[in-house]
């Protein structure tokens, strides 16, 4: 019975984080019918309805989301310990779970752990590419990358990169028609490529400072993105100012492509960092990968 209980009980929390049976029954390699008769099973012994379902969707009701946070960091642990049994063999192996941006995916983190996934065949780094805020535990990842200045208190934040500054940028033609502005307010009568990291966000407001004061612009324009490749062609496509950290228009700014303007607005800030739970527990594959991406606040 007990063997049952845990089997039943994975098998909604599986259900509770993929809202949707067929991905739940995907992840645990089971049939959608056994999937659903495990958590018909499981309601009638607690007898308390734990999952809402319609035709569109799954979601836990107030019982379920209970028992879905008290519980479901614990196959999160089991699942850590189990991994960490590699310690064991010869070569350590994994997966870890990696959610990012674009930019600091193919600057940092591919560079920095192709060496290591070539030095051991067994440890898998599964990528994520996101521009939204991702709750990395309730989406079962081991890491996200982020700015460190948008990190929660309650992660363990570990740097990965130098500080970073902003570059607000255009093509040498735009600038020829438009006068180049010489404060951020000036921004308000050009054309400006925004971009919006999340559905559920408003377009990115341009954070200035000088001086250690801060000055933030809501700018306007033709086009707006969600993600940086597309900001970047679009600033070299001539459709006016754009505002990213320098990296990504370092080739075009060195060859002539973009000019950049407001440059003493533009201040270094806190570069990426690694991000996990304080209370994961590591595997060894994840302790690799961390140790691979680390670097030196100093460097």
């Amino acid at each position: 019975m007990a063997r049952r209980n845990l089997n039943d009980l994975l098998a909604f929390v599986t259900v509770a984080r993929e809202g949707s049976f067929t991905r739940a029954a995907a992840t645990l390699g089971v049939t959608q019918s056994a999937l659903s008769q495990a958590i018909s099973g499981l309601e009638a012994r607690l007898r308390i309805r734990l999952l809402t379902r319609t035709t569109r969707s799954v979601s836990p009701t107030a019982a379920g989301e209970r028992l879905a946070l008290a519980i479901g960091h614990r196959f999160d642990e089991i699942e850590a310990e189990l991994d960490a049994l590699t310690d064991l063999r010869d070569k350590p192996a994994g997966t870890v779970r990696l959610t990012s941006g674009d930019h600091v995916l193919h600057t940092t983190l591919l560079p920095k752990l192709a060496p290591l996934l070539l030095k051991y065949p067994d440890v898998k780094v599964e990528f994520d590419v996101c521009y939204g805020f991702r709750d990395i535990v309730a989406d079962r990842f081991d890491a996200g990358v982020r700015l460190g200045d948008y990190i929660d208190k309650d992660m363990i934040a570990v740097p990965i990169g130098p500080e970073l500054r902003m570059a607000a940028v255009a093509t040498p033609a735009y600038f020829a028609a438009n006068p180049g502005p010489a404060t951020p307010r000036e921004l308000i009568a050009h054309r400006c490529i925004n971009i919006r990291f999340s559905a559920q966000s408003g377009v990115y407001v341009w954070e200035f400072e000088r001086d250690g004061q801060p000055l933030n612009v809501r700018v306007d324009g033709q086009v707006v993105f969600n993600t940086t490749p597309h900001v970047v062609a679009a600033a070299l496509a001539g459709l006016g100012i754009a505002f990213l950290p320098e990296e990504e228009f370092a080739p075009h700014i060195e060859q002539g492509r973009l000019v950049r303007v407001l440059e003493d607005w533009c201040p270094p800030f806190a570069g990426y960092y690694l991000y996990y739970p304080s209370r994961r527990q590591s595997s060894p594959a994840f302790s690799l990968v961390l140790d691979a991406l680390r670097v030196s606040p100093a460097a």
